[in-house]
């Protein structure tokens, strides 16, 4: 349960020691967590430090959001689309509800911290992601987040840069340049689960490097396309510098959870208040 895991996640970090858990924000306030002291890159973290697979799943998850389409309903959208398209006016909402009940965005690297090493979060950690590179992500999202001074992850397919209703390269540097995280997410969103020999250069290297060239960092996190994954794609992802990968509501895999981290599609059918009670009964 959300608040549950939120509480816990916080009793344990006020009992750790502060040089052990060097991340971002022990108390909830604004304050303490613009001041608390940066976290640290993944590959900065000792493997020494880092905990098993079992402690890493035993932790408590931190709820994590993934949208698509912000946009309002047309005509054109099926029943199951509008699953994935939240009108303009429910998302400002739904954002607007998290603010309110005192939620804060934290970053996969803070999300790292605290699965691998038991890092400090702040009270009610919450992760946005974005996937698949829709231009309203910055059009509509971006601002609607910098109100409440929330960030975000966004996991982009490449194929779709620069496209009409797709975000430019500039744009995915200034989400990365203001502070947001880029992840990869394909070049065309092909199934994980179906590669082969070259699909993981034409589907993985290719789109990973063309993203850090576009925002001049390192990119460590992965997002499955629907969701799917198999324990074969784990080294794949592992050699290639990925540090986590994000899939969808399904079980993580025990024996590899920072591979199968869960997120929960926020839906464009949802109120706040089922968003806030979906939230809970999720995670």
């Amino acid at each position: 349960m959300a608040a549950k895991s939120a509480t816990v996640a916080a009793t344990t970090a006020a009992a750790e020691d502060p040089a052990d858990a060097p991340t971002s924000g022990a108390a909830a306030t604004a304050t303490d967590e613009a001041n608390a002291a940066p976290t640290p890159a993944p590959g900065t973290i000792p493997a020494a430090k880092a905990a098993d697979a079992a402690a890493i799943y035993a932790r408590p998850q931190v709820p994590i959001l993934c949208y698509h389409q912000i946009r309002d309903w047309t005509g054109r959208d099926s029943k199951g689309a509008k699953d994935y398209i939240v009108p303009v006016a429910a998302f400002k909402a739904q954002i607007k509800m998290l603010a309110d009940s005192g939620y804060h965005t934290i970053s996969p690297d803070q999300l790292y911290a605290y699965l691998t090493t038991g890092a400090r979060l702040p009270a009610k950690p919450i992760m946005l992601t974005f996937d698949d590179t829709d231009l309203d992500q910055f059009t509509v999202a971006r601002p609607t987040l910098a109100q409440y001074g929330f960030k975000a992850m966004y996991f982009v397919m490449t194929v779709s840069l620069g496209r009409p209703h797709y975000m430019s390269k500039a744009q995915v540097k200034q989400l990365s340049d203001e502070g947001n995280v880029i992840g990869s997410h394909t070049w065309d969103h092909h199934n994980v689960k179906k590669y082969q020999g070259q699909d993981w250069v034409t589907q993985i290297d290719k789109p990973t490097k063309t993203l850090e060239d576009i925002t001049g960092k390192k990119i460590n996190y992965f997002a499955y396309p629907f969701g799917l994954w198999n324990p074969q794609a784990f080294p794949e992802l592992k050699q290639r510098g990925f540090v986590a990968a994000f899939s969808l509501a399904e079980k993580r895999d025990q024996q590899d959870p920072l591979f199968t981290i869960r997120r929960i599609i926020a839906s464009g059918y949802w109120s706040p208040r089922t968003l806030h009670n979906s939230i809970v009964q999720s995670f």
